[in-house]
């Protein structure tokens, strides 16, 4: 049984999601501001997180940060709010999925059940190979990767992108192909999060810098590792 976290301060909204879920066989915690949903996805590690935008004590992009510094939960945002600029946030904030408030409950059932199988089948996904080119050294059974010799703390996702990069160095993979890769998602859907996963990426590893980050971008095809001095 999955287990759902949801953050959402409306008592109505949030009974009703409890409801929903609950009938639809997941396990449902609930969390009425951002701080206690933040400590509640700490403690209790959720399969999933429905996080709500407008939350009292703590906002729900500010969760939503908090959240992609230690995790790779999926999580889909609510908000009341329909323009394109909210969704260009939550995607760049390493939202998985985004729904506007009113929803129906068919498609939000349907959302939810797609990243939690996307989640779970993209797990084992990558190559299980030490990597080590003098610059990044990764450890995919260990989980674990360093940059000259510094440990860098990546969410499940971070890790799984940068191990198809380094895999195939000097070759340039569209963005279609990391989804497949880093998110199991080869439908092409919210090909947007890529941009956004490769700049928090590189922001991780020291790389901020495009023009000395070792992860390039290729305008118009996609993106390509660099090993040091240039080799491929």
């Amino acid at each position: 049984m999955s287990r759902l976290l949801v953050v959402e301060d409306d008592p109505d909204i949030a009974l009703a999601l409890r409801l929903l879920f609950s009938r639809a066989g997941y396990e449902v915690a609930h969390a009425a501001d951002g701080r206690s949903g933040l400590k509640e996805a700490y403690a209790e590690h959720p399969d999933l997180v429905v996080l709500d935008v407008g939350l009292p004590e703590m906002d729900g992009w500010q969760v939503l940060e908090r959240l992609r510094d230690v995790s790779d939960v999926p999580v889909l945002v609510l908000t009341a709010h329909g323009q394109e600029a909210e969704k260009v946030r939550g995607l760049r904030g390493g939202a998985d999925d985004y729904l506007t408030k009113p929803f129906a409950n068919n498609e939000l059932l349907a959302r939810v059940e797609a990243l939690l199988r996307r989640s779970s089948s993209g797990q084992s996904s990558w190559a299980s190979q030490v990597y080590d080119d003098g610059l990044v050294h990764l450890d995919p059974t260990k989980r674990r990767v360093y940059v000259k010799g510094e440990e860098k703390r990546l969410t499940p996702t971070e890790f799984r992108l940068l191990n198809a990069l380094v895999r195939h160095a000097g070759a340039v993979l569209s963005p279609n192909q990391l989804l497949t890769q880093a998110w199991d998602d080869p439908t092409g859907i919210g090909q947007e999060r890529v941009k956004f996963a490769v700049l928090r990426l590189r922001r991780k590893l020291g790389w901020s810098d495009p023009d000395e980050s070792p992860i390039e971008s290729v305008r118009g095809f996609g993106y390509r590792y660099r090993r040091p001095g240039g080799e491929s």
